[in-house]
């Protein structure tokens, strides 16, 4: 009988916003990650980027600009392709450890992934992306002399902002799907993939970054995953989030669950994402649930008995 097969997206809590934040909580991550594997799964990792990216984009930035005649500006595609680096060794090396520790020699590895977007998505038109540092207006007017959009924050501080195109495809999908039909442990899509626009035989980097999300919606698709399991701050999708009659979600029918986007019920740039992954991948094949809950009640999740099930 073939294992099940499961993507995980793991979000900002999950992998910390620091160094060592982030080598403390992979280590909590594996330890889940080891009870899935245990359990019978393939697994396919991908995680959220946006607080290592931001630190990388702000430090490359720094030094462009404080030692210009050593370093060069880096573009937004490759601080993306350096946080995967950064946050897939620290997993794939927590990840081992754990399955070591368990008697489970297995390989976990990290797939530098592009994912191919639409040069003419309207996110180009109308970006949506916080990205790098806090700027005063002097940098802020720097940063729109440069050819990149700025948004106000708070009163005199700004931040660049960029577009979030749809995924499309993952140019490296061929290797990873032949780790997972090995029994390999997959890390892929870090951070929603680096954005990529095909030019003739040759890919660009987009600036531009990806739902992680709608990444790993895409990827389980691709793979045929039975599951998709996303990870976040909270438990379970709630109705009226915050207000005082919240209403908490075990199960969303596809319907119930577009109508609950349709009437605004999730928030534009956490939840709902979440909520767009899961829809999409459940309508792509029978069979297929995807779950949305806290690392800490993933199991318990899979198992129907917390979280909420899109199915």
């Amino acid at each position: 009988m073939s294992k099940k097969r499961m993507v995980i997206a793991l979000g900002h809590k999950d992998l910390g916003y620091t160094l060592p934040e982030q080598k403390e909580a992979v280590k909590r991550t594996a330890v889940m990650i080891g009870d899935f594997v245990e359990s019978g799964y393939q697994i396919a990792i991908v995680y959220s980027n946006s607080p290592q990216v931001g630190m990388i984009h702000t430090a490359m930035k720094d030094l462009s600009e404080n030692y210009p005649e050593q370093y060069t500006k880096t573009p937004l595609a490759v601080c993306s392709a350096m946080s995967q680096g950064m946050i897939g060794y620290d997993l794939q090396n927590a990840v081992r450890a754990e399955l070591v520790k368990r008697g489970i020699y297995k390989t976990a590895s990290t797939i530098l992934t592009q994912v191919l977007v639409d040069p003419y998505d309207e996110s180009f038109y109308n970006p949506i992306k916080l990205v790098g540092k806090v700027m005063n207006a002097a940098e802020a007017k720097k940063e729109e002399d440069n050819g990149n959009h700025v948004q106000m924050i708070a009163d005199g501080r700004f931040r660049r902002i960029v577009p979030a195109p749809t995924p499309k495809s993952i140019v490296e999908i061929d290797a990873i799907k032949t780790l997972l039909d090995a029994d390999q442990v997959v890390i892929a899509c870090g951070g929603g993939g680096i954005p990529v626009l095909r030019q003739g035989n040759n890919l660009k980097g987009a600036a531009a970054v990806i739902e992680k999300d709608l990444a790993a919606g895409l990827l389980a698709k691709e793979v045929d995953a039975d599951i998709l399991l996303i990870t976040t701050a909270v438990d379970q999708v709630s109705l009226k989030f915050g207000q005082p009659d919240e209403k908490k979600l075990d199960k969303m029918s596809i319907e119930e669950a577009k109508q609950y986007i349709k009437d605004g019920h999730f928030e534009f740039r956490s939840m709902q994402p979440k909520v767009e992954a899961g829809i999409e991948f459940v309508e792509s094949g029978n069979g297929r649930k995807a779950i949305i809950t806290s690392m800490e009640l993933a199991e318990k999740a899979v198992s129907g008995l917390a979280g909420t099930t899109i199915q």
